[in-house]
């Protein structure tokens, strides 16, 4: 390994080290008490986002609740950089945020079909200007009834029960301010939550923000909002959800085994941590798992910018550490290492070996800083996987994987998904992203009690 690369995996441990996460925090806080000034927690909404209308639900809970200045922002939705398929992410969104809903039973649902143009439109104007985060909430309220009515209602801003500023060109400038102060604090997408340095996206990132609000809390008890949510999207992706199987009066028969297929990439860190959990779900379900793996965006001709890259890396450490594992002295595989290791991918699928060497092959990368650029480095992840160095080699010169990816990225691509990490059950609906879990095992259990 190179100097450079040896100083770049040493520094992502250290920069994802919970001490310096800690020394950050503390700094933040203790100049803020210093400066005398209130604590600020910066809310991003997109108007046209169906995971900004789940998060605007909880401003009153985070306004009435802790002693912070709650700050709402209106913005854009993410540029092609930081979104390179907008109609595949609103179709997506909109289907994932209604399963999302149903789970924390929160009602009514945001939207079901894309909001026109105008009427989002109509809807920046309305939430444009508003500081207050219960009202901005409140006309949120009205933004979502207005999208599930459609646009042949006609909508008007009074109907939005707002003043419209859009002649005056507030809105434009709201987004103009809300896209600066999101693009100078380091993101790039709506749902966001911003404190003192960290970001929080949407619902599913709000019990990380509500912890670091605690010693500002206002009323000690527990809400039933925060425990619903708790409880409905943080638990049920804990490692520990093959307990909840011991409920199963049997098991399936080999002959009727579910079918999972995952997809993922050697270069996701989501995909990091996700893989052991399948892999535990597959083994409590008695179900089939088959990899499919796929060459990571940026090798598809689909960079990622630096803020989409570093928040990436900062929440998988977060959620790494929730579920248990190891994660942050990386050893970045992108190029050669990814197509060196899925060539060997390719070759232990084929003897029974995939899942050993994919766990090897991504701890390496993602925890153990290994290379695996060099022999030396793919070598040590192959044995610990029980791969000879006659077969590693064996596997390198045949290019046949290549033709297996572009399968697999097409079929995910099929079915409406374009990132990784994603899941189905017996060839049906994919759900993408290791928050989403507990879907996956909602599919098994279906699958499971068809089988028996």
């Amino acid at each position: 390994m190179s100097v450079k690369r040896w100083l770049r995996t040493r520094g992502s441990a250290v920069l994802t080290s919970p001490l310096y996460r800690e020394l950050r925090r503390s700094k933040a806080a203790l100049m803020r008490r210093l400066g005398g000034q209130p604590a600020v927690v910066h809310y991003f909404h997109q108007a046209d986002d169906p995971y900004s209308d789940l998060a605007a639900r909880a401003l009153p809970h985070l306004a009435s609740s802790y002693a912070i200045k709650l700050v709402p922002h209106l913005v854009s939705a993410p540029d092609a950089g930081a979104a390179p398929e907008p109609q595949r992410l609103m179709d997506w969104s909109l289907r994932d945020a209604a399963d999302l809903a149903s789970a924390l039973e929160l009602a009514p649902a945001p939207w079901q079909t894309a909001p026109s143009e105008r009427l989002v439109t109509q809807a920046q104007a309305a939430l444009a200007g508003i500081s207050d985060a219960c009202d901005f909430a409140a006309v949120a309220a009205n933004v979502r009834h207005a999208y599930s009515v459609g646009d042949e209602a006609g909508l008007t801003d009074q109907q939005l029960n707002t003043p419209g500023i859009a002649a005056t060109g507030g809105a434009a400038a709201a987004l103009a301010d809300g896209n600066e102060l999101r693009m100078k604090l380091g993101h790039y997408l709506g749902a966001m939550f911003y404190f003192e340095g960290e970001w929080y996206w949407g619902l599913d990132r709000l019990p990380y923000l509500e912890q670091r609000l605690k010693p500002l809390a206002l009323n000690k008890d527990v809400k039933a909002f925060v425990s619903r949510l708790e409880a409905s999207v943080v638990a049920l992706a804990r490692p520990d959800i093959k307990a909840q199987s011991s409920a199963l009066s049997s098991s399936p028969s080999d002959s009727h085994r579910p079918l999972i297929d995952l997809y993922f990439s050697f270069r996701s860190p989501y995909s990091w941590i996700v893989l052991p959990r399948v892999i535990a779900l597959a083994n409590t379900y008695n179900a089939q798992l088959r990899l499919r793996f796929v060459l990571p965006m940026v090798m598809r001709g689909l960079p990622i910018p630096d803020a989409k890259r570093f928040y990436i890396v900062s929440d998988t450490k977060r959620e790494a550490e929730r579920v248990g594992l190891p994660f942050g002295m990386i050893a970045d595989p992108v190029g050669k290492p990814t197509e060196r290791g899925l060539a060997v991918l390719h070759n232990a699928i084929q003897h029974n070996q995939g899942e050993a060497f994919a766990l090897s092959f991504m701890r390496g990368v993602f925890a153990d800083g290994i290379n695996a650029r060099s022999d030396a480095g793919l070598l040590q992840l192959c044995e610990r996987a029980g791969i000879s160095a006659e077969r590693m080699h064996a596997a390198l010169a045949d290019t046949s994987w290549r033709a297996v990816a572009e399968a697999n990225r097409a079929e995910m691509f099929a079915q409406g998904i374009w990132g990784v990490p994603a899941f189905r059950v017996n060839e049906g609906s994919a759900h993408w992203g290791q928050d989403r879990l507990w879907l996956l095992e909602q599919q098994l259990r279906q699958a499971t009690k068809s089988a028996a």
